[in-house]
């Protein structure tokens, strides 16, 4: 599993393919845009994730799930990368 650390996902933001896995009220309360599909719908919205240009960074507030969204869609064939930390990390910097 690729994973980015926070710094590295400050510096290339611009220019990454999100995914944020968090539950909608997480969302709603702050996000960095992107795509939006909490973790326990992701396996039956993954066509939509294939339109999604590759690597897809996945969010979620401490990394923990986004972790494991990462094997999900790799197991599937969908090249991803987890940020390290998760948002906590990110906005820790």
């Amino acid at each position: 599993m690729q994973s980015i650390s926070a710094v590295q996902f400050k510096e290339q933001f611009s220019h990454l393919h999100l995914l944020d896995i968090r539950t909608p009220r997480e969302w709603d309360e702050f996000n960095l845009g992107g795509v939006h599909i909490p973790l326990d719908h992701l396996l039956e919205r993954i066509e939509e994730l294939r339109l999604i240009p590759q690597p897809i960074t996945i969010l979620c507030y401490n990394g923990t799930q986004s972790s494991i969204a990462c094997r999900l869609l790799s197991a599937k064939g969908i090249s991803c990368q987890n940020l390290e930390g998760g948002l906590e990390a990110y906005l820790g910097l």
